[in-house]
């Protein structure tokens, strides 16, 4: 089986919002990923926000290839975004390019302030 990975297999040093994406096997029905290494910024205060995201997904017809997904939540790194949005914007970035039956991010930010957010996005298919 041929792939057109953009990022597996080869040299990559900075983020990319490409996902690549390979045909999903017939008996997966749950995916999950789970990262503490998503960091962005508050668009208030310009604090940085340590984030731990949980990414859980049902393919349809799609699966998301790991090294790409790691390099898409790079591209966070810099921007200013409530956590709220971030878990949101996440949830349909993959929804858009894989089509799941549905997409749910949990995104715990870390304790800042004496206060601990998590947020939960989700986008299912009608």
């Amino acid at each position: 089986m041929e792939f057109d990975f953009k990022s597996l297999g080869r040299p990559m040093n900075q983020p990319s919002k490409d996902l690549d994406r390979f045909p999903a096997p017939a008996q997966v029905t749950v995916v999950r990923f789970t990262s503490d290494e998503l960091t962005s910024f508050c668009p208030v205060t310009e604090q940085p926000d340590f984030n731990t995201v949980e990414i859980e997904y049902a393919p349809d017809k799609w699966c998301v290839e790991s090294k790409s997904l790691k390099l898409y939540l790079w591209t966070f790194r810099e921007e200013r975004i409530f956590g709220e949005g971030l878990a949101a914007t996440i949830a349909q970035d993959l929804f858009t390019q894989l089509q799941p039956h549905y997409c749910q991010v949990t995104l715990h930010q870390h304790v800042r302030g004496g206060m601990q957010m998590t947020a939960v996005a989700e986008v299912r298919k009608p």
